[in-house]
């Protein structure tokens, strides 16, 4: 059966973990903010959030908000996975496939923030606060920038993630056994 998932979800929800653990089930995994990475990369700017930002918005003003999906769709398969769903007009791409569902995947900013500090990924914010006024930042209504809140209320299911490892892999292979 083709079958496309996509993830969307605030920063540390755990969209990357629910991701290797769908690549572990025989999924191919990508990302689209590995095409902004690449992007970031030939631009010679450093992989931190604000540049990653800066880029995709830039991207979606000069191809459209739905960029970055429509240049990953040629490459997918029969069983794929694609992280980083930033904008709904990339779901509206992504949803011209009669196989995709839309997962959004979340946790409480407390949680969010802890599994953040964790990372240690650079330019995170070492605060509550920092990392709240971060995401409010990254909530924008502009069609061409970043709209987390507006793409997670598109999501055909939701897997909660603000327990274990193992909880967390249960409710996806829940979600397998529904869309499978």
């Amino acid at each position: 059966m083709k079958i496309v998932l996509g993830l969307t979800g605030a920063n540390a929800a755990g969209k990357g973990e629910v991701a290797d653990y769908l690549k572990s089930r025989g999924f191919t995994l990508y990302s689209l903010s590995n095409i902004v990475r690449e992007e970031a990369k030939a631009r010679d700017l450093p992989p931190e959030r604000e540049h990653l930002i800066a880029v995709g918005n830039e991207l979606r003003r000069d191809g459209g908000p739905s960029v970055l999906a429509d240049r990953l769709i040629p490459r997918l398969g029969d069983r794929d996975v694609v992280d980083s769903i930033r904008n709904p007009a990339e779901v509206q791409a992504l949803r011209s496939l009669p196989h995709f569902t839309l997962i959004g995947v979340a946790a409480a900013t407390e949680i969010r923030f802890r599994r953040s500090l964790g990372r240690a990924r650079p330019g995170d914010p070492g605060t509550l606060e920092g990392f709240e006024a971060r995401e409010r930042q990254e909530n924008s209504d502009d069609p061409n920038s970043q709209q987390l809140v507006a793409t997670f209320e598109m999501a055909d299911r939701i897997i909660w993630n603000d327990s274990d490892l193992e909880s967390l892999h249960q409710a996806v292979d829940r979600l397998l056994e529904v869309l499978l």
